[in-house]
């Protein structure tokens, strides 16, 4: 095991055990005052084109104001660039730093993942695939180094849960060429963070779709809820840019389980259930690509532990996430109305996904919120 690799799963262990400047826009003075009693307020969606967003002020909610500046220099401190609350769709708090604004965009990272995952259950809604069906249905024989017969037994529920089997001891974990992918695990019977097998998921529904995956997320998902950004390949991995607003707009789909404003985007409710609860019994805190608290064990990535625990013990226990390299966040938590989105650069921990960032952030955010 490389002595990064060491590093990273000593300081992981450290993090858990401990657990079980001047904005654009000024978050204290929001552009409309919603007066709607929060307990009868109705689910708010933006409108798909144009820049209006509701907005609804700390006070109306009844949180702790005086808790605000503390949240925002913390992120500020943590090299954020953008940070948004939407409570029931409206915009609570919105914060830019570091010469960001709301017109800036930045990588998704690995929360992009999310959108895969979404996108192929629409697919799957369509009739254009089966989760339960081997990869090189879609993917076309021979798009890896295994045998015919080992090829086949990798399903897309596998490349969706984490669980291919294929070696991740490679030089470059994001490698999709066939040299790179070769077996070391059965699948389905192991779990481990390994992005190539990820990245095929888009070639799968271009396969499934006969439609370039860009192309074919933009008409089912981008455009009808009023996202912005951007697919742009990066090397092997394909990475989405954006602005804040677009994540805060995809989070808000999610809390509202694929129905936007009345319009159904992904309606197959087995699907999206199975999506963002436990997919494997090896890591309790992962669905389809989604994050999952409220566990009570954990794995993450570029390890090969389990860690006991909640994976975010000062966040909700029903929080669903996207979680990406440098600390790139969505929060979705349906029990409490709310989508949280943070973007920036590295907050000094320089890991994929989960960090103990998340539970430091989570404890600023619980004294503004409770």
């Amino acid at each position: 095991m490389k002595w990064t690799t060491l590093l990273i799963l000593g300081f992981l262990c450290i993090i858990f055990s401990q657990c079980s400047s001047s904005n654009d826009d000024n978050p204290d003075t929001p552009m409309d005052e919603d007066t709607m009693d929060p307990p009868t307020m109705s689910m708010y969606f933006p409108p798909i084109t144009g820049g209006d967003w509701e907005t609804i002020s700390l006070e109306t909610l009844g949180w702790n104001t005086d808790a605000t500046q503390a949240l925002l220099d913390f992120l500020q401190e943590k090299d954020s660039k953008a940070f948004i609350i939407l409570k029931d769709g409206r915009i609570a708090l919105e914060a830019y730093f570091n010469t960001s604004s709301a017109s800036s965009n930045g990588p998704w990272n690995s929360t992009g993942k999310t959108l895969s995952a979404f996108t192929l259950g629409i697919a799957q809604e369509e009739g254009f695939l089966s989760i339960n069906n081997a990869s090189s249905d879609y993917l076309g024989s021979g798009w890896s180094s295994l045998e015919t017969a080992e090829e086949n037994e990798i399903k897309v529920i596998h490349h969706l849960s984490m669980t291919t089997g294929l070696d991740y001891n490679v030089t470059n974990s994001n490698c999709t060429t066939p040299n790179c992918l070769t077996a070391l695990h059965t699948p389905g019977t192991f779990w481990y963070y390994h992005n190539a097998p990820y990245t095929l998921t888009q070639s799968i529904i271009s396969g499934a779709v006969n439609q370039e995956f860009n192309s074919y997320f933009n008409s089912k998902l981008k455009n009808p809820i009023g996202m912005d950004g951007t697919w742009l390949k990066l090397g092997f991995a394909n990475v989405y840019y954006s602005t804040a607003r677009s994540m805060a707009r995809f989070g808000l789909l999610n809390l509202n389980e694929g129905n936007w404003d009345g319009t159904p985007i992904l309606s197959d409710t087995n699907y999206f259930n199975a999506m963002t609860t436990t997919s494997q019994d090896m890591n309790k805190a992962y669905g389809y690509l989604w994050w999952l608290n409220g566990k009570d064990s954990f794995r993450a990535p570029a390890s090969e532990l389990q860690f006991p625990g909640k994976l975010i013990p000062n966040a909700p226990d029903d929080l669903i996430a996207g979680l990406g390299k440098d600390d790139q966040k969505l929060y979705v938590i349906p029990s409490k109305g709310l989508v949280i989105v943070r973007m920036g650069d590295d907050t000094g921990e320089a890991l994929l996904g989960p960090s103990s960032f998340d539970n430091e952030l989570w404890e600023k955010i619980n004294l503004l919120i409770n």
